[in-house]
């Protein structure tokens, strides 16, 4: 049997303005392989209306951190409205998409101890007992911390990308805001 433990929930980028899709996937697929994510496509649709292209795609990407640990990234992107649009940059006339984008992102450890070699149905329930009340094993504090960290990442790399269409630069957060943040969230979700 296979614990989940949600560690982000739901955090969403959206974005309205011109965008390049090709550049958007690349820049999520470079994120994720930077961080050592294997990717994983769960699901991709497209939907054409009166208004313009709906685009769904849901990724699943995951890294094996030991045996009995993965984590688990859950992107959930939704390019809504879109239609082409030929703009000039630098003097060079440009392929682009216009729409919405929103992005979810959901970031999971995955543990199972049930198959570690050795471990008894006492010992696993003792063990569970105390990683989730009385104290946290430092191995798997720091895979929290490393999911949540790697899903920030990939979260500021869009983000970056995103605004560079509008011309703005935007500073990708230390990793030490980022942990501050999500520590912050975790403690107000319990």
């Amino acid at each position: 049997m296979t614990e989940k433990n949600l560690i982000i929930n739901n955090r969403v980028l959206a974005y309205q303005g011109i965008f390049r899709a090709d550049e958007l996937f690349s820049a999520i697929n470079r994120a994720l392989r930077e961080k050592g994510y294997i990717q994983q496509e769960k699901k991709s649709e497209e939907l054409v209306t009166p208004l313009g292209r709906l685009h769904q795609l849901e990724l699943r990407p995951y890294k094996i951190s030991t045996n009995y640990i993965t984590l688990m990234i859950k992107i959930r992107i939704t390019l809504d409205n879109v239609t082409d649009a030929v703009l000039k940059r630098n003097g060079v006339k440009e392929k682009f998409q216009r729409g919405d984008v929103h992005i979810a992102f959901d970031a999971w450890s995955l543990t199972d101890y049930e198959r570690r070699w050795g471990m008894k149905p006492w010992m696993y329930f003792v063990k569970a007992v105390i990683n989730k009340y009385i104290y946290k094993f430092p191995y798997e504090e720091g895979t929290i911390n490393e999911v949540a960290a790697d899903t920030a990442y990939v979260y500021a790399q869009i983000k970056k990308l995103l605004h560079s269409y509008e011309g703005k630069e935007v500073a990708v957060p230390k990793e030490k805001e980022v942990r501050k943040k999500v520590e912050e969230e975790m403690l107000r979700e319990t």
